[in-house]
C-alpha cells in the first residue's frame, strides 16, 4: 500500500471566521467553489488516491458485485395496482438498469402496455431520477418527473397515452423527490396540473396550475410560501375530493385545501399555523380526520367538519396516550387506519369510520420488523396493501383484510440462496450515560457467531429529524452477514423510534445524546461479546454521516472502520450561511448561529471542528457533486483536514460520484457497485479474505 507521502494534499488558504467573538480559521473553505480549477483537481486526485489504494481490492469487489446481483430477482413485476380502469405496475430486466412502467386495462390478462421504459429515457445519461409519476384521473395522460442531474431539479413531461406522442411544453424548475414518487397531481378534469417550484436555495415554495397543451408562462400562481422556513408540498386526498396543500416547517404545520372538480377555485386554510401546533388531516365523507400535537406530545387523533374545520371545533376521537406515538391516519370508504408506534414497533389500528367502533391491530409474525403502506390508492376498498421485512425476512407485500384481519400474500421477495433458518435476528438494549435504554436490532448467522467477543460487525444509525430506521431487510448486506459480521441498528434518540420525547431529546441543545447513545450501543455489543473491540465497524449517511463523524471524533479508539456516506460535517458553517439549501428550514433541528449558546453548543460536537492530532478509525467517505442536500464540500473538507491531523497508518479513501446526488448512483446495477465499495473497504481493513 502506498505511504503517507502519497496521499492528495489539499493546499491551505486560511479563511478567518468570526462569531460571538470567536474566529475560527477554516483553511479549507475555498473548496466550496466548484469553479475553482484546484477544487476539481483535489477532488480527482482523491479519486486517484482510491483508485491506486484499493486497486488490490478489485476482484474482491467484481465478486461482492456478481453475489449481490446474483441474490436478486433481476427480471421482477411489482404487484399491480388498480387505479381506474387499468391495472398499474413496473418491472424489471435482467441486465437494464432501470424500471419499465406499465399497465393493463380491464383485467391483469389484458395486453400489456408500456407507458415509460426508464432505461430508453436514461440513454446517453450518466443519471436519470424519476419522481412524480401520475396518470390522468380518465386514463388518458401520463405526467412525469424526471431529474437527469441529481441535484433533485426535476422537469414535469406530460404524455398523451393512446398516440405516446408528447404534450410541447416542459416544466422546469419543479419539487421532487429522489425517494418518493411526489411532485405532480391532477384535478379531476385529468387536463389540469398542480406542481410546486423551487426558490434560490432549492426550497419548494410556489404553487402553480397548469393546463396541458398550454404556454407555461401562462400557468397560474396559486400560492407562495413566503417564510423561509417552510417547505410547500401538494398532495390529493385518496377520495379525489380535494387538492391540497402542506406546510411543513420543523415544529409547525399548515394545511390548506380546494375543491379538486374545480381547478379555479380557493385554497382554504383548514387551521391556520400556530408555533408549536404540528397537524395533518386526511378527508372523509365531509370531514377531516386530524392528527395533531395539540395538549399531546404524542399526538392524538380528532375530527372536524370540512364547512368550519378550524380547532375550535376539533373533537377528539382517539386521545393522547404515553406510550403510543401517532404517526398518521389513512381514510378509506368503509375504514380508518391509524399509523401508531409502540415500544419501537410500528403498529396499524382499523376501526370503522366513526374511528371508534370495530377496532382491530394488524398482527405481525416477528418480534421486530419493518412495515408501512404501499401507495393504496383505492379508497372503496377493504384491502390495505402493506409492506412487511425483518432484517432476515424478504420484503412481502400483502393485503390486509381490514374487515377480518386476514393476510393475502400477493407477493414475496425471492432471494436467491438465502435460508432463513441460518439466521438470528435479536432486540437487545444498550444503557446510555443518562440512564437511558437505547434499542438495537441486530441480525447474524447463527454458525458464525459465538458470542466470544470474536466477530466483526456494522453498526448503523441515523437519528434525525424524527427519522425512525426500522429493521428492513436488504440482501446486499448478507455479504457481510455471510462472512460473520454481526449487522446492527442502533434505535437512538433524535428518531421517532420511543415517542415525541426520543426524538426531542436527540436535536437542539440535547443533540449529543444521539452520539453518546450510539457510542453506548457500540460498547454494549462489545461488552456482550456480540462484537471483537478491534473490529466494529460504523455506518451513516447525511445527518447519519455527522452521526458518525461525531462518534469518531469523540471516540477513536472504539472503531475499526467508518463509512461515513454524504455526511453533513461542517455543522455550524452550514448553518450560518442561508444560501445553502436546507439551512434557514433547520434552525429547529440544530440550532440557529445567531444564538450565542446554540452557536458553542454546536461547535462543540461538529465533526469538521473537532478534528485533532491523533489516532482516527480507517475512514470511507463519499459524496455526489451535484447533492443538493449536503454540498460535496463538506466531505472534501473533512477529507482534506483529517489528511492534514492524523496520526495514524490507517486508510482514509473519498469516493465521489461525478454525476450524482444525495442519493447516490440512480441505475440498480451502478447502486449495486458502491456498495460494493463499502463492503471491500470493510472486508479489507478487517483482514477477512
Amino acid at each position: 500500500m502506498p505511504s503517507k507521502t502519497h496521499q492528495p494534499s489539499a493546499p491551505k488558504r486560511p479563511h478567518p471566521l468570526t462569531s460571538h467573538g470567536v474566529t475560527r480559521v477554516d483553511d479549507y473553505y475555498w473548496l466550496r467553489n466548484k469553479e475553482d480549477p484546484e477544487t476539481l483537481k483535489y477532488l480527482r486526485s482523491e479519486s486517484d488516491y482510491l483508485d491506486e489504494v484499493m486497486g488490490h481490492t478489485q476482484p474482491l469487489r467484481e465478486a461482492l458485485f456478481s453475489e449481490m446481483k446474483n441474490r436478486i430477482q433481476e427480471t421482477d413485476t411489482t404487484v399491480p395496482e388498480k387505479r381506474g380502469d387499468f391495472f398499474y405496475y413496473e418491472r424489471t430486466e435482467a441486465g437494464k438498469q432501470y424500471p419499465i412502467f406499465c399497465r393493463k386495462a380491464g383485467s391483469l390478462e389484458a395486453p400489456e402496455e408500456i407507458l415509460l421504459d426508464q432505461n430508453q429515457l436514461a440513454e446517453g445519461k450518466s443519471f436519470c431520477g424519476i419522481s412524480g409519476f401520475v396518470p390522468s384521473p380518465d386514463g388518458t395522460k401520463l405526467a412525469y418527473l424526471v431529474d437527469f442531474g441529481g441535484r433533485e431539479i426535476f422537469e414535469i413531461y406530460i404524455k398523451d397515452i393512446a398516440s405516446g406522442e408528447y404534450y410541447p411544453e416542459v416544466l422546469e424548475n419543479i419539487s421532487g423527490s429522489a425517494y418518493e414518487r411526489m411532485g405532480v397531481e391532477w384535478a379531476n378534469d385529468s387536463k389540469t396540473i398542480f406542481y410546486i417550484t423551487l426558490d434560490e436555495t432549492l426550497r419548494p415554495d410556489k404553487l402553480f396550475r397548469h393546463v396541458v397543451g398550454s404556454d407555461p408562462k401562462e400557468d397560474v400562481l396559486v400560492l407562495h410560501e413566503e417564510d423561509e422556513t417552510y417547505y410547500l408540498f401538494c398532495n390529493k386526498t385518496r377520495d379525489d375530493v380535494f387538492i391540497t396543500t402542506y406546510h411543513y416547517s420543523t415544529n409547525t404545520r399548515e394545511f390548506r385545501f380546494m375543491d379538486a372538480n374545480d381547478p379555479a377555485s380557493e385554497l382554504k386554510i383548514l387551521q391556520p399555523r400556530i408555533d408549536g401546533l404540528d397537524y395533518y388531516a386526511s378527508h372523509h365523507n365531509g370531514k377531516f380526520f386530524i392528527v395533531h400535537n395539540e395538549n399531546a406530545k404524542n399526538f392524538k387523533v380528532s375530527l372536524a367538519p370540512v364547512e368550519n374545520p378550524g380547532k375550535e371545533n376539533w373533537t377528539d376521537i382517539l386521545t393522547h396516550r404515553e406510550d403510543v406515538l401517532v404517526e398518521g391516519v389513512d381514510t378509506f370508504e368503509n375504514h380508518i387506519v391509524v399509523h401508531e408506534r409502540k415500544g419501537g414497533l410500528k403498529q396499524y389500528r382499523i376501526s370503522a369510520v366513526d374511528g371508534l367502533s370495530n377496532v382491530r391491530y394488524v398482527q405481525f409474525p416477528e418480534p421486530t420488523y419493518s412495515v408501512y403502506p404501499e401507495s393504496n390508492v383505492a379508497f372503496e376498498t377493504n384491502l390495505l396493501r402493506l409492506r412487511y421485512s425483518s432484517l432476515i425476512t424478504p420484503f412481502t407485500i400483502v393485503d390486509v383484510n381490514m374487515d377480518t384481519g386476514e393476510w393475502d400474500v400477493k407477493k414475496e421477495e425471492v432471494i436467491h440462496g438465502l435460508d432463513k433458518k441460518n439466521y438470528v435476528m435479536e432486540r437487545i438494549h444498550a444503557t446510555a450515560p443518562d440512564g437511558t435504554q437505547v434499542p438495537l436490532s441486530i441480525a447474524y448467522r447463527k454458525d458464525l457467531q459465538k458470542k466470544d467477543g470474536t466477530n466483526p460487525a456494522l453498526m448503523y444509525g441515523y437519528g434525525s429529524y424524527g427519522a425512525t430506521i426500522d429493521p428492513y431487510f436488504d440482501s446486499n448486506r448478507f455479504s457481510l452477514i455471510d462472512r460473520g459480521f454481526v449487522y446492527a441498528i442502533a434505535h437512538i434518540r433524535g428518531g421517532y423510534d420511543m415517542g415525541r420525547e426520543w426524538y426531542e431529546k436527540g436535536k437542539m441543545e440535547f443533540k449529543r445524546n444521539s452520539f453518546t447513545d450510539f457510542i453506548a450501543c457500540g460498547e454494549h455489543l462489545v461488552k456482550e461479546g456480540y462484537v471483537a473491540k478491534d473490529k466494529l465497524a460504523i455506518q451513516g449517511g447525511s445527518a447519519g454521516g455527522l452521526l458518525v463523524g461525531a462518534c469518531m471524533t469523540m471516540r477513536p479508539d472504539l472503531f475499526r472502520a467508518v463509512i461515513a456516506k454524504v455526511p453533513f460535517m461542517d455543522v455550524v458553517t452550514t448553518m450560518e450561511d442561508a444560501s445553502i439549501p436546507l439551512t434557514t428550514q433547520e434552525y429547529d433541528q440544530w440550532g440557529n448561529p445567531e444564538d450565542k449558546a446554540m452557536f458553542e453548543y454546536m461547535l462543540s460536537y461538529s465533526p469538521y471542528n473537532n478534528l485533532q492530532k491523533t489516532d482516527y478509525p480507517n475512514l470511507l467517505i463519499t459524496t455526489g457533486l451535484n447533492d443538493p442536500r449536503v454540498s460535496f464540500w463538506e466531505p472534501a473538507k473533512f477529507t482534506a483536514k483529517l489528511r492534514e491531523l492524523k496520526t495514524d497508518d490507517n486508510l482514509v479513501i473519498f469516493y465521489v460520484n461525478y454525476d450524482s446526488g444525495h442519493a447516490g448512483a440512480s441505475g440498480r446495477y451502478d447502486y449495486i457497485k458502491e456498495i460494493a465499495l463499502d463492503y471491500a473497504f470493510l472486508l479489507d481493513r478487517m483482514g477477512i479474505k
